[in-house]
């Protein structure tokens, strides 16, 4: 049988500091249909699906998606885990690729390089988060099916269910781990250890900025990760959502 990867995107309407962020407009588009897009665009994914809530809330979220071209899953809000944890088990995959629904400035080159790390190194999960060099925005997990099937079995507490790959943070002795930094990425200096930006869609300063650099860009219906970074310097605009804390996961809802 032929190995499959299955990109995951989390996403719903309900959000405790932006409600509805996945359904805001940004350049012409709903926030999520850039992700859709950015996902699918990545070259290692072979089916992407996202992942929503039974909720009658999300039914526009599931329309998206599905006007969008990709597949949808529905399962429990809180038990995100769960959620995950049978939408990749829909299509038999066995690697698992999880995105949040708040990254409209994904680069797809991340995701591949994410996925193409894991298998390389023969490592059950690889991450650009381990160790940030990336702004928040761009953050990419996979994970083998065998590990996660493991995080299914053993995650008990509440944190671990909702925020589906803390377990194998919280415990690293369990599993092989491997980092990937911008370095990996881009060898272009304005593009390295940029965790000084915050590209992701939890607030509505987030939300200025992104709608910023959307318009700004206009001639660019997907513009790139570069073309953002470029055009933040340029214009000297990250000072819109600096103040923006990011939610500790014991203190967070994820999507």
């Amino acid at each position: 049988m032929s190995k499959s990867t299955a990109g995951i995107i989390q996403a719903r309407m309900g959000s405790s500091r932006l409600p509805g962020k996945v359904m805001l407009p940004l350049g012409g588009r709903f926030e999520l249909e850039h992700v859709v897009e950015r996902v699918s665009r990545a070259t290692e994914i072979d089916t992407v699906i996202v992942a929503t809530t039974t909720k009658t809330a999300d039914d526009i979220v599931a329309w998206c998606a599905e006007d969008a071209g990709v597949s949808v899953f529905r399962g429990d809000e809180s038990n995100v885990l769960d959620r995950l944890y049978r939408a990749a088990k829909s299509v038999d995959a066995d690697e698992v690729v999880r995105i949040t629904a708040d990254c409209p400035l994904l680069d797809p080159a991340v995701v591949d390089e994410v996925v193409l790390r894991r298998r390389a190194a023969g490592v059950d999960y690889a991450s650009n988060i381990l160790e940030r060099t990336f702004p928040r925005g761009l953050d990419v997990e996979a994970f083998s099916w065998g590990s996660f099937e493991h995080v299914y079995d053993c995650a008990v507490d509440p944190a671990e269910l909702e925020h589906v790959t803390l377990y194998y943070r919280d415990n690293p002795s369990e599993f092989s781990l491997s980092n990937v930094s911008s370095t990996d990425v881009y060898d272009e200096e304005s593009l390295l250890d940029r965790t000084d930006l915050r590209l992701t869609l939890d607030e509505a300063a987030d939300y200025r900025l992104l709608r910023a650099i959307f318009d700004g860009l206009e001639y660019e219906n997907t513009p790139s990760f570069r073309d953002a970074v470029r055009y933040i310097d340029d214009n000297q605009l990250t000072s819109i959502n600096r103040a923006v804390t990011q939610k500790a996961p014991n203190d967070a809802r994820s999507h």
